[in-house]
């Protein structure tokens, strides 16, 4: 059975990105080799990448057009098969890719398949629908230790208090701290 991990890196404050969509700058206060070596662990663990549509045109528009050397990242991204949660796009032109209209049904059938792990990044209304519909196994943070005082919340508005058991607490050299956590009763 595969397990499903959302991966996202966050300020202190709790925010996945800026104001704007794609405002990402805060992840070069907590980049460190230690993290570059966890990026490329995920090609090796993963048999799926899973986006909602705004994460998956960023991540689209940078990994197939890149001229940076980004190596075993950048291959990985471009060969794992991609589910793409969208209402609106029905077809992609990124190799190995699909979408869904009904990402609940579809990751509920794929994590009863035996393999590899299936990660999520960011995406975070995304990773919202899926947690309260009980389709996440692991919440991975990553913490820069940076607030930025607006920005998109990664957890949305909740209905009522969701718990959650810590896995693994692990600091890093960038003062970016990696947090691993369970869903106890996310509604």
């Amino acid at each position: 059975m595969a397990k499903v991990i959302v991966w996202c890196m966050v300020t202190l404050d709790g925010y996945f990105e800026g104001e704007k969509q794609w405002d990402i700058e805060f992840h070069s206060d907590g980049w460190s080799d230690e993290l570059n070596v966890l990026s490329k662990s995920f090609g090796n663990e993963a048999s799926l990448l899973m986006f909602g549509r705004v994460t998956y045109e960023g991540m689209k528009s940078y990994w197939t057009t890149t001229t940076e050397e980004e190596g075993e990242t950048k291959r990985y991204m471009n060969a794992l098969p991609k589910l793409i949660a969208s209402r609106t796009f029905t077809s992609s032109d990124w190799n190995n890719t699909r979408m869904t209209s009904d990402p609940v049904a579809d990751l509920a059938r794929l994590r009863k398949e035996p393999g590899k792990n299936i990660y999520i990044f960011g995406s975070a209304a995304l990773a919202d629908s899926l947690m309260k519909a009980g389709q996440i196994d692991e919440i991975m943070l990553g913490v820069v230790p940076v607030t930025i005082g607006k920005g998109n919340p990664f957890f949305k508005g909740a209905e009522g208090k969701s718990k959650f058991k810590l896995i693994e607490a692990r600091p890093l050299k960038s003062g970016t701290v990696i947090l691993r956590y369970t869903p106890e009763n996310v509604k």
